[in-house]
């Protein structure tokens, strides 16, 4: 792979030997939504050094990438396995990559309707527009002293987004207590954030 002089990894530049990687990035303006990933069973061949980190921002050895439609490419090809290991598959081939938390971040959030009708809407940094719902579950994971409550909302086939730490705050608009427990409503279901004294976000 070949980056430019402003550091900016190149569709073209990728070729992965033996993979049909290069042909799909070569189609990536032709496809729409995400791949029929659980549908292929192709051969693992091995670990590509690609690297999603914490914030949601893709690498390939080392170096960022940092155009938006191979980052939409990639995370159509992304499948999560039963052992929690992240790969990019085609029919032709499995790769696995490393993923520092979870592989999206949930960049916008939209609470519409209000009581029982409420939902909260998501988009990711890749596109995807997700209403939290049995299907699509939020929970939430405690995390640093620093960092409050983080909460998680599942995007589609066990791959999951973090909220970007100003939609947390705009999630607290939603709050209700029910009992000893601080949640939020959304498609006729009741999302439990933690116990009440604890839902403080910072």
């Amino acid at each position: 792979m070949s980056v430019t002089k402003q550091g900016e990894t190149k569709a073209e530049d990728i070729s992965v030997p033996g993979s049909a990687l290069s042909g799909l990035i070569e189609r990536a303006g032709k496809l729409r939504g995400p791949a029929p990933v659980h549908l292929w069973n192709p051969p693992h061949c091995g670990v590509i050094d690609i690297r999603i980190d914490r914030n949601g921002a893709w690498h390939h050895e080392g170096r960022p990438i940092l155009r938006e439609a191979l980052v939409k490419l990639f995370a159509t090809l992304l499948r999560r396995e039963p052992d929690g290991s992240y790969v990019l598959v085609t029919p032709a081939e499995k790769l696995t990559i490393s993923v520092e938390d979870v592989p999206f971040i949930a960049v916008e959030l939209a609470i519409e309707g209000e009581g029982a009708a409420q939902t909260v809407v998501l988009r990711t940094n890749v596109g995807d527009v997700v209403t939290v719902d049995a299907e699509h579950p939020l929970r939430v994971a405690p995390g640093h002293a620093k960092d409050g409550l983080v909460p998680y909302v599942l995007v589609r086939g066990g791959l999951e987004a973090r909220l970007a730490r100003p939609l947390v705050h705009e999630l607290a608009s939603a709050f209700e207590q029910r009992g000893a427990e601080i949640g939020v409503v959304s498609s006729g279901h009741f999302f439990v954030i933690g116990p009440a004294e604890a839902a403080v976000t910072s």
